[in-house]
């Protein structure tokens, strides 16, 4: 009762009130919070301290950066959090004003992310670079995913967020984790918009995912696994975050091929993974591999589909994987 206590004294100002409403739109820095409210950034400092404390807002740094936004709606603070915002007024004229502000620097952020981008020749998709089936492997993906309510995304290499666009309709929460600041922030400002706000991306290493055992449902690695100096390692951490007895795990990506230009202009680690590679990366982690499905085009990809066990994955196997 006490925690209940504490989040609804801390949720009780007005100020921090339009915070939660804005945090529920999606992730701000403080000097966005800044920008929108038009309050000083030692003031609104101590209301998100206040409310990060209450457990209310999940604070998330990246380089330099730090990142306000709602906490899993599983978790007490995050489901509290949520119950609050639900109940304020769509139309009080002072969280319009807020939306409105909050639109105009969604906005910018995006442009600023796309000069970056543009400005470093990072302002390109590789399945597009490489004129790949993109809308036949979407397809292929949405096929061979559950049927139906997929429950708790984690897409690895996430990119622009395109992933995470796609399966918002399928899933109840989505997570983009990428290596990259410029690719986070092209992919916050695509899910800013309505209808994807139960999904969030942040920065974090593929080999050591700051999340919890089994905490996702399905997880999808498209095409990533040909950058990785060690996929089994990859694979491993993606096995480890999956839901024992039954959690989806999806890897979309090059079938063998000989092109020199992929490792020589685009740094490709692996020319492409044969069936039987893939097979042998998912046993190792621990995983029962499932069906293939073949998408043909200039270069043929492949989508590899494999499911956690009810057990554990063994903890020999688990270190033989990432060594």
């Amino acid at each position: 009762m006490e925690n209940l206590l504490t989040g609804l004294r801390a949720s009780a100002e007005p100020t921090r009130l339009r915070i939660l409403a804005l945090a529920a739109r999606g992730s701000f820095c403080v000097m966005e919070f800044t920008e929108i409210l038009g309050q000083s950034q030692p003031r609104l400092s101590r209301h998100l301290r206040l409310l990060c404390e209450a457990g209310l807002l999940d604070r998330v740094r990246e380089g330099a950066n730090v990142w306000f936004t709602l906490p899993d709606g599983g978790s007490p603070g995050g489901s509290l959090a949520r119950a609050v915002v639900e109940r304020l007024p769509e139309d009080d004229p002072m969280l319009a004003a807020d939306r409105r502000q909050a639109a105009r620097v969604l906005a910018e952020r995006a442009r600023i992310a796309s000069e970056s981008f543009r400005r470093t020749g990072a302002d390109w998709d590789e399945m597009r670079a490489l004129d790949l089936p993109a809308s036949a492997v979407e397809q292929a993906l949405l096929d061979l995913l559950p049927a139906g309510e997929i429950g708790r995304l984690l897409d690895i290499g996430t990119g622009t967020g395109r992933l995470l666009e796609l399966l918002a309709p399928r899933v109840t929460a989505a997570l983009g984790i990428d290596a990259s600041r410029a690719m986070l922030a092209l992919a916050r400002a695509r899910l800013s918009r309505p209808g994807l706000l139960h999904c969030a991306v942040r920065l974090a290493d593929m080999y050591r995912l700051p999340l919890p055992d089994g905490g996702f449902d399905a997880v999808v690695l498209q095409m990533v696994l040909h950058y990785a100096e060690d996929p089994a390692g990859a694979l491993a951490e993606a096995a480890r975050v999956l839901r024992p007895g039954g959690g989806r795990l999806v890897v979309v990506d090059l079938a063998p091929h000989g092109r020199a230009d992929c490792i020589d202009r685009l740094a490709h680690r692996w020319p492409g993974f044969s069936d039987e590679a893939m097979h042998d990366l998912f046993t190792r982690a621990g995983l029962i591999p499932g069906g293939v499905v073949a998408v043909p085009g200039p270069m043929d990809m492949r989508l590899w589909s494999a499911s956690r066990a009810a057990e554990a994955v063994p903890a020999d196997l688990f270190l033989e994987a990432t060594r």
